[in-house]
């Protein structure tokens, strides 16, 4: 076991508490091979996006050039991180980030409403989450954060379009991490660990998130 005073998991329930970004197909899990069937094993066939549940974006999710999870050692996925309070929007301002302890190459990981009310588990989609305002990206990039996190499907508002968050977050080399449940934690430092799976070539991908303290 790796050594903690306190795990946090942060990954939300694929199958119960995640939900269907609009126009995507929906997560399924079928037993393509079934113990109570018959069968010799249970064996699970799996169908959903790269952006399923908590997942984490690199550059080439928006960006033709950007850097895409085969760039990344594993160790990129490894960080000390600083849990934020973000309020309860709608959107996250600068004064949050320039009043903490944010550190460069940190994880930045934004507490708010979506999560403490509960709406990120409750496998519904809701269009009126707290998002990072354009001004709360710059603010992170003036502090050369490596990653941002946020309790939501996404860190722009829904409905924006163009998605300038992203694109500025990614376009500095900004990783993201999104669809965290921080409800449990508090805010202060921590070790993040967000391993993607190994997909070749692939933009995105779930991960199971923890913060260690």
């Amino acid at each position: 076991m790796v050594p903690h005073d306190t795990l946090y998991d942060i990954s939300i329930r694929l199958g119960v508490e995640s939900t269907v970004w609009p126009g995507d197909p929906a997560y399924s899990r079928e037993l393509i091979s079934a113990l109570a069937g018959g069968d010799e094993s249970d064996v699970s066939l799996l169908r959903m996006t790269a952006h399923t549940g908590t997942h984490v974006d690199t550059p080439g999710h928006f960006l033709a050039d950007g850097k895409r999870l085969d760039d990344y050692d594993a160790g990129d996925f490894f960080r000390p991180a600083c849990v934020i309070e973000g309020g309860g929007g709608p959107r996250i301002g600068p004064d949050a980030i320039e009043a903490a302890d944010v550190r460069s190459g940190d994880a930045v990981l934004f507490k708010t409403a979506n999560s403490t009310s509960g709406r990120i588990v409750s496998g519904e989609f809701f269009g009126d989450g707290v998002t990072l305002a354009m001004d709360a990206a710059e603010a992170c990039l003036r502090r050369h954060v490596g990653l941002v996190g946020l309790d939501y499907f996404t860190v722009d508002a829904y409905g924006t379009g163009e998605y300038p968050v992203h694109r500025r977050l990614l376009g500095a080399g900004v990783l993201i991490l999104e669809t965290v449940n921080l409800a449990a934690v508090p805010p202060g430092r921590y070790t993040l660990v967000c391993l993607p799976l190994r997909l070749a070539g692939a933009e995105a991908s779930p991960v199971r998130a923890i913060l260690l303290r």
